[in-house]
């Protein structure tokens, strides 16, 4: 805008609602199928994701990085592997690697494990998700 500086810029707030106006009911959070949506998940789009694994887990039985092996985490006991030292957060999230489970913890493992050492910041979309555990479970096979 011609003739605009820095020093006439001012903060622009929400109005408040006008009077009688109607309040917005509060919306209901969107229920999502997870098992529908893993059984149409590509195990093959998910192999690309995997590189966001790999720096700290293993695909091989009983070898652990600085994360524990994902062989066969689909479906594995929470906090299972006997030689990796778990920072117990991850408890929160059940008993089971079910694919509900860890579509919550990799979504925001922070988050979803408060405590947890895992240090990945999450994959925000569910689809990807779906994709990375058809990939571990067929992995694991």
């Amino acid at each position: 805008m011609p003739g605009h500086d820095a020093a006439h810029a001012h903060a622009v707030y929400p109005l408040p609602p006008e009077e009688g106006a109607a309040e917005a009911a509060p919306t209901e959070p969107e229920v999502i199928d997870v098992a529908a949506l893993y059984a149409e998940a590509d195990a093959a789009a998910g192999e690309s994701l995997w590189r966001n694994c790999r720096a700290c887990h293993s695909l091989e039985e009983g070898r652990n990085g600085t994360g524990p092996s994902l062989h066969g985490v689909v479906g594995r006991g929470i906090d299972t592997i006997a030689d990796f030292n778990y920072s117990g957060a991850l408890l929160a999230l059940g008993d089971t690697w079910t694919v509900e489970a860890l579509n919550t913890f990799l979504e925001n493992p922070r988050s979803a494990a408060p405590g947890t050492r895992m240090s990945y910041a999450g994959l925000r979309d569910i689809q990807d998700r779906m994709n990375l555990i058809a990939y571990l479970e067929a992995a694991s096979q």
